[in-house]
């Protein structure tokens, strides 16, 4: 498979290399939200686990909103690319300035997701964080520090497409990426795609929904 159709098509090619998870009653599926959701519905239905949100925020490069100079995630969580900013020249106070506002942005996250009503206890767990993609990574790093604190018994890291440099750097940080698709030249997360439309925040409340239905 050389591009997905969309990113359910990826979620079920994703689940394929999954299935080693399906024997574990203890697997808990976190996406990160918006694009991750769908991927992750698709590997909850076909290995029958349960799907939680593990809310990110992106940290933009002031005026190149594609480059990320970090992330942040909840309980104080914050990951900062020094190369980044040292190479666009961010002044502390800009990212401060920035942080703060993506934290009130992510607050907002958590209280839309009732993300501290349904986050499962994960501790001695296997735990999944998927994503729909890995290009630098910053948001991921973000989570896998967040899940990191609640000590998992097991950490997989699942994404349908990566950059190769990127998935390299993180197995340091996990037990295990599963990633059908690696390439040295990723481009962007969009381009294996031939649907990437922007998720909204209906769409994954809907997911949400239809998954915690799906369970009871």
């Amino acid at each position: 498979m050389l591009r997905f159709r969309n990113r359910s098509e990826a979620g079920k090619e994703l689940a394929t290399h999954l299935q080693h998870c399906a024997q574990c009653s203890s697997s808990v599926v976190l996406a990160l939200p918006r694009g991750g959701v769908p991927v992750a519905y698709e590997i909850t239905q076909a290995l029958h686990l349960p799907l939680e949100v593990c809310p990110v925020r992106k940290l933009c490069v002031p005026e190149h909103p594609e480059l990320a100079m970090g992330a942040i995630a909840p309980n104080g969580v914050r990951i900062l690319n020094l190369t980044m900013i040292d190479e666009f020249m961010i002044s502390h106070q800009q990212v401060e300035l920035i942080t703060t506002q993506e934290r009130q942005t992510l607050l907002r996250y958590e209280q839309l997701y009732e993300h501290k009503r349904f986050f499962p206890r994960i501790n001695h767990q296997s735990v999944i964080l998927v994503d729909d993609g890995l290009a630098t990574g910053a948001t991921m790093r973000a989570a896998i520090a967040f899940v990191q604190r609640k000590q998992p018994d097991f950490l997989i890291v699942a994404v349908p497409v990566a950059s190769a440099s990127t998935s390299k750097e993180l197995e340091a940080d996990v037990d295990q990426i599963v990633c059908p698709l690696k390439s040295q030249y990723l481009m962007s997360v969009g381009y294996w795609y031939d649907d990437f439309s922007q998720i909204t925040d209906a769409e994954v409340l809907q997911i949400l929904v239809q998954a915690r239905t799906d369970r009871n």
